[in-house]
């Protein structure tokens, strides 16, 4: 028993919801036996029929909402904020009102509410259409209906079990007498009332067509009369259980004053074995007694639908905050200092609209740091005249910081910033609970609208690919999936944005060496370890901007490094598609808390610090595991090319930077992963200055088969073969000696794929969570944890260093990140090798063209050359050059991979015909123009040398008085022949310097060549060796 409270927070905190039964194992030393004596036959009739119980045979466990409740009374108001949240999660009912078990006053833990949010869909019924709209919202701000169930005396039946059986029969919300371990003894329950609501999906088979919440008034309720009067004032709908409906009992008042009451009242009556009545308007009276409960539940259902469909009062949480004689967690002193200061910060946002608020106030992570990042990954890939374009984009991005300067002092930042620079800890663990809570409440409506619309929108694309529509129709909902998309970033608004900003401030000043008195910008990184300490999630990729601030994390990992010193850590990311259940995954496994509400998908990658307990420290060479939770990858039929990149890009860093990588799939097939993977593996094999050493493990969310693993042995089997036959063909690609997938990453398909059982039991959002779930993340911890053991994790110092190298390696890096996979290289680098015949094929056509027309204008025979002469020339080779393409694209093995560039290269090639053209009409005009210039320099030869001479008399004339001196004779003589010999060669063409490397820069980027490629060959001399090039064929 004394590991009952530990093995109940284990439990929740993975979302078990067999948390409520957890059997007690007696200790050894403790358990005593009845001893046995020989007895006659008779004597053993005797005992049988015996009442009396042998004492020591009597059951003597505890209540398992003993054990609830004991755990929520020792806990302090952050823990019972996540427990409360954790048992909504597992869809159990949530303690309203709490008797204090030594002074008996009542308290609300409004606190305990603050975290959890409500989705459901609601119908509405217009004429014979339903229209559904998806309602999102913190529960505590939710306005529902609330009946109230509460029995007087003792029943034969259970009150709870009946409501659940009218909630949801297939789960036990509220626990009851014939639940696993109840026992009849219980000291924590009695006076208790619980509160769970009904949220309806939008379905036909829906009990009700709006969110209704339920409140369970436990014990008998004469005994509590504060609690039974606050919830029937507060009740839309009362239902009241007695044993017989007669004068003259005890609860006879009671059930006057309701009948009395304009409230709706049904009373359930277990003695009575009639069906539904309606006494009169509003009060209705069923029996219970020997009729089925499932019978019992639709009746209830039917009349509370009857009496919600008229107008009624409504219910809100935090209308509890105002009931007298109860005292309300929130209350507390520190509690209210922080949500104070939160107040003060977000009311500067009360009436803005919402996508404007983070331009208006958090100005220096909008477009000027989306553009500092675009203008420094071209700093990776200069062109052209290298130094100066270096020098030019330094100065662009100088500027941009500058301007992010002066942006950055918002009234917002200014608050924000004090409050956690002056409040002690306590208080600042609440005012950044209470910031995230109110900014939640401003967002939501707008949130749910956006999302809904979006959800329609990805429902419209999907249907129209799966019918292989190629129409304007798919573009333009794919455009309009990305303005939503668009909508919805700017929309989404929360304490990770005020932190980017932080960051991006200190980014600024930093580069700018600016102290500006108004911003204490040098303590944001100190500030930032302390809430990563605290166990807060801290940003490490901006999911916006698809850019790691550099700067800032490794000021802020210096900071974690004086505070705890350079401390060993095990870094555990996760990788996968969207909303596959990464972040779920991590919270469950290590009871963290990355956001995972609908509309607060995690964006970029987030890192946090979870210590290793001290009992189990000898275990591990390390101190601490850090966490790395990233954004989903997008799907794969809504990806575009920018977005492939990004999610390249964004694999290969989590994957490089992690210790081990759980590679998330959702269902039993990698197939979607497997490419991304390959691309990660060919990263990596071109970043070897960066010294890498992965390690992954598979998990299949989501198999609904319990036997998948057994049957998925040929399955591993594809998948060891796929990822090495990628791995081999990468290698081919960039001249490695990599046999296969494991030479890369560290990864053993036997022991390191996992397959996990669904995480709802049922469809939400009234589904719990799946105890099989909960299996596979202890067992998948398990195997995380044996695998730490083996490692000595890296310093954080190293993992600094790591950051750095690898950000800068991938910055490089960018030709790799634009396919789907290895194979895709290979077929497109051979695609570029056939182009470049193409291309000659029609350089060499027009050369010959050329040097024809050229002789032609020499011999005077030609003095106009027409564009459509060039074309008409030139049109053979060009269709001889189309025929070759059309059957290159239609007959090569890849032909299938090679028809997404086939528009692409085919205008590629009329471009540079056309290109080509005008090159060929320009340089032949000049050439016309320089014969014309020397035809017109040959026929006024005479003429200026007439003028010349009739000049250069005139000016002997002129000078004959100084004809002594000759250096005036020849200056004077000098200046006359400069001014014929301009007028002499007006109309001819200067000669210009010829720039061989920029000539050479301009063709290989006609040519579509990786830049990168071309400079690395150009300094190793590679090209030399032509027979080391891999072979395309």
């Amino acid at each position: 028993e004394k590991d009952l409270a530990r093995t109940f927070l284990q439990k929740l905190s993975m979302l078990d919801y067999r948390v409520r039964y957890i059997p007690v194992r007696q200790d050894d030393a403790d358990v005593s036996y009845s001893q046995t004596v020989t007895i006659s036959d008779s004597d053993d009739l005797d005992a049988l029929f015996s009442t009396s119980v042998d004492s020591q045979s009597k059951e003597c466990h505890v209540h398992p909402m003993d054990v609830q409740m004991a755990v929520f009374h020792c806990s302090d108001s952050f823990l019972k904020q996540n427990i409360i949240t954790k048992l909504s999660q597992c869809q159990y009912a949530l303690p309203l009102l709490v008797p204090d078990p030594v002074t008996k006053d009542i308290e609300c833990p409004l606190w305990t509410f603050r975290q959890i949010t409500k989705t459901w869909k609601k119908t509405k019924i217009k004429g014979d259409s339903n229209a559904i709209a998806m309602k999102t919202m913190p529960i505590c701000k939710a306005e529902t209906p609330m009946v109230f169930f509460f029995r007087l005396g003792s029943l034969p039946v259970s009150k709870s079990q009946l409501m659940n059986t009218v909630i949801n029969d297939r789960h036990s919300t509220f626990f009851h007498r014939n639940c696993p371990g109840s026992t009849k003894s219980r000291l924590l329950m009695d006076g208790v009332a619980e509160i769970a609501w009904y949220c309806p999906a939008g379905k036909p088979n829906d009990s009700f067509t709006d969110c209704i919440a339920f409140c369970n008034l436990h014990g008998d309720a004469l005994s509590f009369e504060k609690q039974r009067e606050i919830l029937i004032e507060k009740a839309s709908v009362t239902v009241v259980l007695v044993r017989t409906l007669e004068k003259g009992q005890k609860g006879t008042t009671v059930i006057s004053d309701l009948y009395r009451s304009p409230k709706p009242l049904i009373i359930l009556v277990a003695d009575n074995d009639c069906g539904a009545v309606q006494v009169k308007d509003g009060k209705y009276k069923v029996g219970l007694k020997d009729r089925s409960q499932s019978d019992v539940s639709e009746e209830l259902k039917g009349i509370i639908r009857k009496i919600l469909y008229e107008p009624h009062t409504s219910f809100q949480l935090e209308s509890m905050a105002k009931v007298p004689g109860v005292t309300v967690d929130e209350d507390d002193e520190v509690c209210q200092k922080g949500k104070s200061a939160a107040m003060k910060t977000v009311k500067m946002l009360q009436g803005m609209e919402i996508s404007k608020i983070k331009d208006t106030f958090l100005p220096c992570q909008g477009d000027l740091w989306h553009e500092w990042c675009r203008i420094n990954k071209e700093l990776y890939h200069l062109k052209g005249n290298i130094e100066m374009e270096k020098s030019h984009k330094q100065q662009q991005l100088n500027k941009i910081r500058q301007n992010q300067c002066k942006a950055s002092c918002s009234e917002l930042m200014k608050s924000f910033t004090e409050s956690l620079l002056s409040l002690p800890s306590k208080q600042k663990e609440y005012f950044l609970k209470w910031t995230q809570i109110l900014i939640d409440a401003l967002s939501t409506d707008d949130l749910s609208s956006i999302l809904q619309s979006y959800d329609e929108k990805w429902t419209e694309v999907l249907t129209l690919k799966k019918k292989h529509d190629k129409s304007d129709l798919l573009t333009s909902k794919q455009t309009e999936l990305e303005e939503i998309s668009k909508t919805l970033q700017s929309a989404t608004f929360g304490l990770e944005h005020i932190f980017r900003e932080m960051g991006q401030i200190y980014e600024a000043h930093r580069a700018v060496q600016k102290q500006n008195k108004l911003t204490s910008w040098s303590k944001y990184p100190k500030l930032a370890a302390d809430l990563m300490i605290s166990g807060h999630p801290v940003e490490l990729m901006d999911g916006d901007a698809g850019h790691v601030p550099l700067t800032w994390i490794s000021s802020l990992i210096k900071e974690l490094i004086k505070k705890l010193g350079d401390q060993r850590v095990f870094v555990l990311s996760v990788l996968g598609l969207q909303s596959s259940g990464k972040s779920t995954m991590l919270n469950a496994m290590f009871g963290l808390q990355f956001a995972v509400s609908a509309g607060r998908c995690t964006k970029g990658a987030f890192m946090q610090l979870v210590k290793v307990s001290e009992e189990v420290k000898k275990d591990f060479q390390f101190d601490y595991f850090l966490v790395v939770d990233t954004e989903g990858l997008r799907a794969l039929e809504l990806a575009g090319n920018a977005t492939l990149h990004h999610d390249n890009a964004l694999a290969t860093f989590v994957v490089g930077l992690g210790s081990l990588t759980l590679i998330n799939i959702f269902g039993e097939n990698p197939a979607e992963m497997q490419d991304v993977l390959q691309i990660v593996v060919q990263a990596f094999m071109r970043m070897k200055k960066v010294k890498l050493s992965p390690s992954c493990v598979f998990v299949h969310q989501n198999v609904t088969d319990i036997a998948a693993a057994e049957k998925n042995m040929d399955g591993k089997r594809r998948l060891q073969e796929k990822l090495d036959q990628m791995a081999q063909l990468a290698a081919k690609e960039e001249l490695c000696d990599a046999e296969c997938f494991s030479d890369i990453i560290d990864f053993d398909v036997q022991k390191d794929v996992k397959y996990f059982a669904q995480l709802w039991e049922g469809s939400p959002p009234m589904a719990p969570p799946n105890p099989g779930y909960s299996e596979s993340i202890q067992e998948l911890k398990n195997i995380i944890l044996s695998k730490a053991k083996c490692s000595p994790g890296i310093t954080l110092s190293h993992f600094n260093r790591k950051i750095q190298d690898l950000w800068k390696a991938l910055m490089n890096e960018q030709f790799v990140f634009s396919f789907k996979n290895t194979l895709e290289i290979a077929v497109y680098r051979k695609l570029e090798v056939e182009y470049g015949n193409w291309t000659w094929a029609l350089r060499s056509n027009m050369l010959v063209i050329e040097n024809q027309l050229h002789t032609r204008i020499e011999n005077g025979e030609l003095d106009k050359v027409e564009r459509s002469d060039l074309f008409k020339a030139m049109s053979e080779k060009y269709k001889e050059v189309e025929k070759d393409m059309s059957k290159y694209f239609e007959d090569d093995r890849d032909k299938e991979m090679l028809v997404q560039w086939r528009g692409r290269f085919e205008n590629k090639i009329k471009e540079f015909q056309e290109e080509l053209v005008r090159g060929v009409e320009r340089k032949l005009d000049e050439v016309i123009q320089q014969k014309k210039a020397c035809k017109k320099l040959d026929d006024k030869k005479t003429e200026f040398e007439n003028k010349l001479l009739q000049k250069s008399k005139k000016l002997a004339h002129k000078l004959k008085d100084k004809a002594k001196n000759e250096e005036e004779l020849k200056k004077r003589f000098n200046s006359v022949w400069d001014y014929w010999v301009k007028e002499l060669t007006a109309d001819a063409q200067p000669i210009q310097d010829i720039k061989l490397d920029d000539d050479q820069a301009t063709i290989f980027n006609d040519l579509g060549f990786e830049w990168n490629l071309t400079f690395e060959c150009k300094k190793n001399g590679r090209y030399k060796k032509i027979s080391e090039v891999g072979n395309y064929s």
